[in-house]
């Protein structure tokens, strides 16, 4: 399937990848849509690859989001471990069709109870190569979707770099959806 084109409507923030750095691309520019996965939409200029917030993409003329299925279930009281799980597998990598849970990224999630009765959320991730600008994007990204859960007081995302990520890290589910298996 080849990329959908579209041109910005209107100038908007976007990210470099795989730099991180935040830029503006104009009015007019003719972009290819390449993913829509976890809400931002990842597009191809001459000038390189892009991702575009869920915020921002509006600035795309005639671009329709796809329906999302990322809904988040909780439990009772508003907060469940799970929930946080679902959340995680809502962020992606703007250039792997994979959440960061099924490549392996996620290597400790855990919970406390806070002082409000609520919970505090800290996660350790990694990134499939060291010093890719888009980790703190992603990380915000994961840290911004927990922190919105029910039941969630704090939410931090820290990157971290030991044990090294490997492909072997992989879930068979995201093997299979990179035609690994």
């Amino acid at each position: 399937m080849s990329p959908a084109a579209f041109t910005l409507a209107r100038e908007c923030a976007a990210t470099a990848i795989p730099s991180g750095q935040v830029v503006t691309l104009p009015s007019g520019l003719g972009v290819h849509v390449v993913q829509t996965l976890g809400g931002h939409v990842t597009v191809r200029t001459d000038d390189g690859l892009f991702r575009i917030a869920e915020a921002e993409a509006s600035a795309l003329a005639g671009y329709v989001p796809a329906a999302r299925s990322d809904a988040v279930a909780s439990s009772a009281d508003g907060f469940s471990e799970q929930a946080v799980w679902d959340a995680l597998k809502t962020c992606f990598d703007p250039e792997i069709p994979v959440n960061i849970v099924d490549l392996g990224l996620i290597y400790d999630l855990a919970t406390a109870p806070a002082s409000d009765g609520r919970h505090e959320v800290e996660v350790k991730m990694t990134l499939t190569a060291p010093g890719c600008g888009m980790g703190p994007v992603i990380a915000e990204d994961a840290r911004q979707k927990i922190a919105a859960l029910p039941g969630v007081s704090s939410a931090r995302v820290h990157i971290v770099w030991d044990p090294q990520w490997t492909p072997q890290m992989i879930s068979a589910e995201g093997r299979k959806v990179l035609g690994l298996e």
